[in-house]
């Protein structure tokens, strides 16, 4: 699993020279416009309720002895609330809405690792990549959130909250690789399928989302750059994976890939 997490956050290292070489970069227009615009509508929502909640938590404390210290505490961990939730949405929102645009990249991706034109074996067109890209987000948005809450509530155990951060942040690695890979999965197998193929490389899921939660750290650039880079390093490792038994392919795991 922690091999596969960093094999997974590797492949980024050549995701941006991979992007110029096969001219990938006008695929990404859109999806860019809409990823800078939904994640400006969550962090000024974010910065607006965090106050707010932070004062209705310190309502819990009736005693005016350390009352400014708990209500500093508390608007803390709602920032880190607030974040996190904004976090899960600003994912789903935009990979649910740019996976009709994904298509292209992965293909064209695909067809230089194999070196034949990308078979679409389900018969995906737009807008059945959009209705399953909805119905991806939808899904993992739901559970991501059963998920979520009960690791936010830890946070406020002292000690206990250092663990629930680092839990958090798998958490959402995992739902935004997961929904990384299946641009490239979505033309090879049905949802179900398609499902049970990531969880069985789980670490390999959580190694991509980890590099786009990485990447949106990185201000202003990191939103303009998470999609192409986080979408065409998944594309790498679920090609590597599809056609990893395929000896006809003529190319090598993505560890010994050179992209740059």
């Amino acid at each position: 699993m922690v091999q596969n997490i960093f094999r997974g956050l590797q492949v980024y290292t050549g995701a941006y020279g991979l992007i110029s070489k096969l001219k990938l970069w006008k695929y990404f227009v859109i999806p860019v416009i809409i990823s800078l615009f939904v994640f400006i509508m969550i962090f000024v929502s974010a910065y607006g309720l965090s106050d707010n909640l932070g004062e209705w938590m310190a309502g819990i404390w009736v005693w005016e002895t350390g009352k400014a210290t708990f209500t500093a505490i508390s608007t803390f961990i709602a920032a880190i609330i607030i974040f996190a939730i904004g976090l899960i949405l600003y994912k789903h929102i935009i990979m649910a809405l740019s996976s009709p645009f994904m298509s292209p990249v992965s293909e064209k991706i695909e067809a230089y690792f194999t070196g034949k034109p990308a078979k679409n074996y389900v018969h995906t067109n737009f807008s059945k990549q959009l209705i399953r890209g909805i119905r991806i987000g939808l899904r993992n948005l739901t559970k991501e959130l059963l998920y979520t809450i009960p690791i936010l509530v830890l946070k406020f155990i002292p000690v206990v909250n250092i663990f629930s951060t680092v839990l958090l942040f798998i958490v959402q690695a995992y739902y935004a690789g997961f929904a990384n890979m299946d641009y490239t999965l979505e033309r090879h197998f049905k949802y179900k399928d398609s499902v049970a193929f990531i969880r069985q490389h789980r670490g390999l899921a959580i190694g991509n989302g980890i590099g786009f939660l990485l990447l949106l750290l990185i201000p202003v650039v990191g939103v303009l750059l998470v999609l192409p880079l986080s979408v065409t390093s998944a594309t790498v490792i679920a090609v590597d994976l599809l056609f990893d038994d395929d000896e006809d392919i003529g190319f090598e795991p993505f560890d010994k890939i050179e992209l740059s």
